[in-house]
C-alpha cells in the first residue's frame, strides 16, 4: 500500500482528470502565487469519510491548504500538519501534506448537519466555530519540528490561514480556498486554493496593487467554473505584473500507512499490552485515520510480533 493514489483511492465516480498545482513568482521578485485544482483531493476526502455537505467542504479547504503549504517546504523529506479545533459540532479538522503537495486528511464528526447562508453557500464558519485555534505543525525530516499556534477568526478556514501568517510569521498573506459542492447528492464538482504572500523587498505600490486586485477576485471555484487555468487565476490576482511560472505538479490525496507502521506503533507497548489488544473474537485491529484501511491482528501474529524484539 505504497504511495499510488490511482490503485488505493480511485472508488467509483472519481474525477480522470489530476488535480495540479502551480507555483509562481513576479518577475521583480516582490510576489509570490501559489495556485491549485484539488477537485479530486475534495472528492477523494468525501468519498472515504463519508462526510456531510458542511464536512465536505471544510475538509477539502483544509486538505488544499496543507498541499499549497506542503509544496512550499524545501527539505525533501518535510511535511506538514494543519489542526482546525473550533467550538462547533464538526470538531476537528485535520490535513496532513507532504512537500509534494500530496496530502490526506480526516474530519472528527464527518456527519455534521449542514447550513446554509442566505446566499446557498456552506456554513462551514458555523460547523467548525470561531472559539479555537488553527495549529500548523511542521516536520522537516530531521530536529525538532516547528509548532505554530493562532486563534481562529472565523471557522472558513481561509481567513484562519491567512490570519496565521499574519500573526505567527508576519508574512502579509491572501488565502483563498473553495469546494463546490452539489446540494443534492453532496457530489464535490469543483476545489481549489490560492495562495498569495508578499516578499521582503515589496513597495508600498506593490502592495496597494495587489489588494486593488484582491478586491475584484472572484471565488476560487468561480474562477474554475469559467474554465480558467489555474495560470489565469494567477495572473488575474497579479493583474498589473509580470507572472513567471516556477513549477507546475501533479498532486493527489496519499495515505502513507501501512502494516509495517502498525506493527512498529505495537511495539512500543508492552508485552502484555499488545496481548490485551485482542477482543473476544481472538484478533485486533487497527484502523487509520486518513484512509479508513483496517489492519486485522490474529492472537498468533501478536505473539509473533512480541517476539521479534526479543
Amino acid at each position: 500500500m505504497e504511495n499510488n493514489v490511482s490503485e488505493i483511492y480511485a472508488p467509483e465516480g472519481t474525477p480522470q482528470k489530476p488535480d495540479k498545482l502551480i507555483r509562481c513568482i513576479t518577475s521583480d521578485g516582490a510576489i509570490m502565487a501559489i495556485a491549485a485544482d484539488t477537485t479530486g483531493i475534495a472528492h477523494m476526502g468525501k468519498k472515504l469519510h463519508h462526510t456531510s455537505n458542511a464536512a465536505t467542504a471544510a475538509l477539502g479547504r483544509l486538505l488544499t491548504a496543507s498541499s499549497i503549504m506542503g509544496v512550499m517546504l524545501k527539505q525533501k523529506e518535510a511535511s506538514v500538519t494543519l489542526r482546525i479545533k473550533g467550538d462547533g459540532p464538526l470538531g476537528a479538522v485535520v490535513a496532513v501534506s507532504d512537500s509534494k503537495g500530496n496530502c490526506r486528511g480526516y474530519v472528527e464528526n464527518p456527519g455534521v448537519e449542514t447550513e446554509y447562508h442566505a446566499n446557498g453557500k456552506i456554513n462551514v464558519g458555523k460547523a467548525v466555530g470561531k472559539d479555537g485555534v488553527i495549529n500548523v505543525l511542521r516536520d522537516y525530516g530531521s530536529g525538532e519540528p516547528y509548532i505554530g499556534v493562532c486563534p481562529l477568526v472565523s471557522g472558513e478556514i481561509a481567513e484562519d490561514i491567512t490570519s496565521y501568517y499574519a500573526t505567527s510569521e508576519q508574512v502579509p498573506t491572501v488565502c483563498a480556498l473553495g469546494v463546490l459542492v452539489n446540494k443534492e447528492d453532496g457530489e464535490v464538482m469543483l476545489a481549489g486554493g490560492l495562495l498569495i504572500q508578499l516578499l521582503p523587498g515589496a513597495t508600498e505600490e506593490t502592495i496597494n496593487k495587489l489588494e486593488e486586485n484582491v478586491k475584484k477576485l472572484e471565488p476560487v471555484t468561480t474562477m474554475l467554473a469559467k474554465g480558467m487555468s489555474l495560470m489565469d487565476m494567477v495572473k488575474t490576482a497579479l493583474d498589473g505584473f509580470d507572472v513567471e511560472l516556477l513549477d507546475e505538479q501533479e498532486i493527489g490525496y496519499v495515505c502513507n500507512c501501512s502494516r509495517e507502521r502498525v506493527i512498529n506503533a505495537f511495539l512500543k507497548l508492552k508485552d502484555d499490552e499488545i496481548r490485551d489488544l485482542a477482543n473476544e473474537k481472538g484478533y485486533a485491529r487497527a484502523n487509520c485515520h486518513f484512509c479508513n484501511k483496517n489492519y486485522r491482528f490474529t492472537k498468533k501474529q501478536l505473539e509473533e510480533i512480541i517476539a521479534s524484539r526479543k
